[in-house]
């Protein structure tokens, strides 16, 4: 399947490793819609422990994908490639060994059985040498299958669960198809596997420790009736599996262990339990006890523990991940912290102070931001001689580079087309919402080039929406591309998001279209208070349940939008509620969350017009939703359109760049043309 490209491939794909410098037109024109639709010409680039290699993803002409190997001792000579088969793409990579990777490739599949048809994706995980001569199933199957056990195994692949970094040839894999959840130990270069522990219906989450065994797994059962998630741990002193701690569904506080220590009576444990932003803490497994935290953050939720996985090392301290404006590290090695300090110098990293007001306590407190792009380590050899970093920004695509003896090399970047003269400045803002909530968000406004203001605006909620958005590089180009062509654009962290602790969270309870909806109408008022927008010139445009956002948006008599657009959205959230209802976690932690308007029910309110777009292979908001909205608006003589977009998903990595290219220029010329009187 996966077979080497020949040499003249390679010296495409080294044109992607170009000179720093970059010449920025006085007044630059905006970014095509190809420069962010296309694939990046190389993306998710890894670090063999021993140092020796770099491995990625690259793709020459922005479709066909390549797994790409360099050498770090010589790191400016061009990559060993192999390419995805036909039909297939590259969409993650990893060493499992200094010398293997493991490797996911992402085809269409169609599927029949009993009368109904199932048209997705899915991606197989693959083990590959580093010059793509030997590939292998990460877990090996049987011949004597049925074509639907095959399906099924297709839908749920066997995935790591740890590299075993102290063994020089096997890792630890756990099936997860209707076979069961057995965990083998596969050898990567034979491929053969055996069982090391049998799975079971009734436990998941299994974890192993520093020395590569089972020692942590998670129950789903049931008390009085209540759903609640029970922490297992296996005793190091009689090697017994015992119940721990049980968190319950319905009180939405989960308490997870993240690591093991050196000490097998310790492990790292993150938890909100009591309180508003996650932290991590240790956790007693002799005496059963939370002991003191390890790592929190007044501001924001710790995420999780960097510790290191050298062989004579594994265990030790490296870092704390956290969330800020983006997913962030406080490091605790010297050494990466030292590396950290001198990428960030060596590539002119440059901050600016935000004033904050915390959602949850009230208080006021000054932290600084990255000024246009930061910088963050990604990647590192077991004795931190070589490291590997990112420059990303809001309005700069990524570039990957390698830190090795002083010296900083370019490896590669993603979107070399991209001027970043022709993209807008992106800001960490607040807001006061109406019952006086505060708002975070992200606000992009257009290059200089457009001139003062104010401006057509565009409101983008993000999906979920137990989610966020982060300041970095907007993959979609939902964001920039619209920014370049003269919008301010505002993403709202609006009630119920994630990731901004638990107040904010919690608030959007029961608020789908009500409450939450009310935070993007005054995120909408505040860039009119601005001078940011022009009150006649905003629209919505959300995904998924940003695209429940724009149905709601249109639904409500509030006269701020001239228009909205849908992508994939939730037009009944009952549809949804019910299929978390079907899920017994899910059905006590967030099906009683959602309730609100229904924009399928209301569809005579709508009066602006509404833009629809959908793929036709979404396997989590089905095409039937749009379906039955479409059928709606058109039986209530609504002005609508819609675009069905061929092979397409619901997540990003499941779109074609054919189908990112289509909802840029058909949003476009929506908003140009058909958005309001005259367009927007």
């Amino acid at each position: 399947m996966l077979k080497r490209l020949i040499s003249s491939a390679a010296a495409v794909a080294l044109a992607a490793c170009a000179s720093l410098a970059m010449t920025t037109p006085a007044a630059a024109a905006p970014p095509a819609a190809e420069v962010f639709a296309n694939r990046p010409a190389v993306t998710s680039l890894q670090l063999s422990p021993d140092g020796k290699h770099i491995a990625g993803i690259v793709s020459p002409d922005g479709k066909q994908t390549f797994v790409a190997v360099w050498q770090t001792s010589n790191p400016n000579q061009p990559p060993k490639l192999t390419p995805s088969g036909k039909g297939q793409e590259l969409w993650f990579l990893d060493f499992v060994k200094n010398d293997r990777l493991i490797v996911g490739v992402q085809q269409l599949v169609d599927y029949s059985f009993q009368g109904s048809r199932t048209r997705t994706h899915f991606i197989r995980p693959l083990l590959m040498s580093l010059d793509g001569s030997d590939v292998k199933p990460l877990l090996p199957r049987t011949n004597s299958r049925s074509e639907q056990v095959e399906f099924a195994e297709a839908l749920s692949p066997p995935g790591l669960v740890d590299t075993l970094p102290n063994d020089p040839r096997y890792i630890l894999v756990q099936d997860s198809g209707p076979s069961g959840r057995d965990i083998y130990k596969v050898d990567v270069y034979t491929g053969t596997a055996s069982r090391q522990a049998l799975g079971s219906g009734k436990f998941g989450e299994e974890q192993v420790d520093l020395q590569g065994e089972v020692r942590a797994r998670q129950e789903l059962s049931y008390q009085d009736g209540r759903a609640y998630i029970a922490q297992w741990i296996r005793n190091p002193a009689n090697n017994r599996w015992e119940e721990h701690f049980r968190w319950f569904a319905k009180d939405r506080e989960p308490m997870s262990i993240v690591g093991f220590t050196p000490d097998p009576n310790i492990a790292y444990l993150a938890t909100n339990r009591g309180r508003d932003k996650t932290a991590i803490y240790e956790y007693s497994i002799k005496d059963r006890k939370i002991l003191e935290p390890v790592f929190e953050h007044k501001l924001f939720d710790a995420e999780d523990v960097i510790l290191s996985q050298a062989a004579g090392d594994r265990g030790r301290v490296l870092g704390f991940a956290y969330n800020a404006e983006t997913t962030k590290t406080f490091w605790v090695d010297e050494k990466l912290a030292a590396a950290d300090r001198a990428i960030r110098q060596g590539l002119g990293v440059k901050t600016r102070p935000v004033q904050w007001t915390d959602p949850g306590a009230g208080q006021t407190a000054t932290f600084n931001v990255a000024d246009g792009f930061d910088t963050r380590i990604i990647g590192w050899s077991d004795d931190l001689s070589k490291i590997l970093a990112i420059k990303e920004g809001p309005r700069q695509p990524p570039e990957y580079y390698l830190l090795a003896d002083g010296k900083l090399t370019l490896l590669g970047k993603s979107r070399q087309d991209v001027d970043p003269g022709s993209l807008g400045d992106t800001t960490l803002v607040q807001y006061k919402a109406r019952d006086g909530l505060v708002i975070p968000a992200f606000l992009t406004t257009p290059p200089a080039s457009a001139g003062q203001g104010p401006h057509p605006a565009i409101i983008v909620p993000h999906g979920g929406p137990w989610s966020r958005d982060e300041m970095g590089w907007d993959v979609t180009g939902w964001t920039q591309y619209f920014a370049s062509r003269g919008y301010v654009v505002l993403q709202p962290q609006f009630r119920g998001s994630l990731g901004w602790g638990q107040k904010i969270w919690r608030a959007g309870d029961a608020e789908w279209g009500q409450k939450m909806q009310d935070d993007l109408d005054d995120g909408a008022k505040w860039l009119i208070e601005q001078r940011l927008a022009a009150p006649n010139r905003i629209a919505v445009h959300g995904y998924s349940y940003g695209g429940y956002a724009a149905y709601a948006a249109a639904v409500r008599p509030n006269g701020l939008y001239q228009c909205t657009i849908a992508g994939a959205g939730v037009a009944e959230p009952a549809n949804f509620q019910r299929s978390t209802y079907d899920n017994p976690l899910l059905r006590e932690f967030q099906s009683p969350t959602i309730k609100g308007l229904s924009a399928m029910k209301e569809v005579s309110k709508i009066e602006i017009p509404l833009f629809i777009y959908h793929g036709d292979r979404d396997q989590i908001v089905p095409y039937k939703e749009t379906v039955d909205m479409v059928g709606k608006l058109k039986g209530a003589g609504r002005n609508y359109k819609l675009v069905e977009l061929p092979d397409m998903g619901h997540t990003y990595n499941t779109w074609s760049p054919d189908n990112a290219k289509v909802v840029l220029t058909t949003v476009e010329n929506w908003l140009k043309n058909d958005c309001g009187p005259g367009g927007l």
